[in-house]
């Protein structure tokens, strides 16, 4: 039997990256999926490549900045399956500027507080109170490295991921008794397109990307498969008595 059949699992972000790894690998262990993300097309064919897999899955549009959306995010998944078993939260924005803290612009910096930590708060507030509601479920956040150290000319994206953890702590604690794990993933160097064509252009900058594999102890780019064998993993009976953690998935960056 494979380890998450009839499992309902929701995924945000789910169109590329870490979050479509997710839905994949979600969907070859037997989950009915929610693929959630901004882009309807791109989550769509996430949607597509679920199904011809043998899965039964939805794709739910949502931008996690906004409660409203989030609401009917969860609504919809409910009223479709009925339950959510499993949510990882792999939405998010990475910043498109490198500047220090007190040059950067304010509409820049609250962009990404109000995706990447409001958005994961509407997230995970919605899925507590149904879970609450169930007896039960497993969350798992997509936080970041820079969710674990400060990072310069970056203060918006640190600020906000440092954010994600602390929530994610918080929540565990609050929850631990009622059945609910709850716990993050802070990702060093993935090679996805967020960080590929984003704020540091890996794709087009050698020397930028050579950099940032030797930061890892592998001396290589992690793959978003990898980070989402952990996620389920996390989600899973095998890792039942975790909750609260922040799990560096780093290449051995931080060791």
């Amino acid at each position: 039997m494979k380890k998450f059949q009839n499992k309902v699992c929701l995924v945000t972000g789910a169109s590329s990256g870490i979050g479509k790894a997710t839905a994949v690998a979600f969907a070859e262990s037997g989950a009915k999926v929610i693929v959630s993300d901004v882009n309807e097309t791109a989550g769509m064919a996430t949607v597509s490549e679920l199904v011809a897999l043998g899965a039964e899955a939805i794709f739910v549009k949502c931008n996690i900045a906004e409660r409203a959306e989030v609401q009917n995010l969860i609504n919809q998944s409910i009223e479709k399956f009925g339950r959510i078993d499993c949510a990882v939260l792999s939405a998010g924005i990475a910043g498109r500027l490198s500047l220090p803290t007190h040059e950067y612009p304010e509409d820049e910096w609250l962009n990404q507080i109000h995706v990447n930590l409001i958005g994961t708060w509407y997230c995970i507030k919605f899925l507590l109170e149904e879970m609450l509601k169930q007896g039960g479920g497993n969350i798992v956040s997509i936080a970041s490295a820079a969710g674990l150290r400060g990072q310069p000319n970056n203060s918006p994206y640190a600020t906000s991921k440092h954010g994600v953890v602390g929530l994610v702590k918080t929540a565990a604690i609050e929850y631990a008794t009622k059945n609910i794990r709850i716990n993050a993933i802070c990702p060093t160097a993935i090679e996805t397109p967020m960080i590929m064509e984003g704020r540091r252009k890996l794709a087009y900058n050698p020397e930028a990307l050579e950099a940032a594999k030797n930061y890892q102890a592998m001396k290589r780019m992690g793959q978003p498969s990898e980070v989402a064998d952990v996620a389920l993993w996390l989600c899973s009976d095998e890792a039942s008595f975790m909750t609260g953690h922040a799990l560096p998935v780093d290449g051995g960056a931080f060791a």
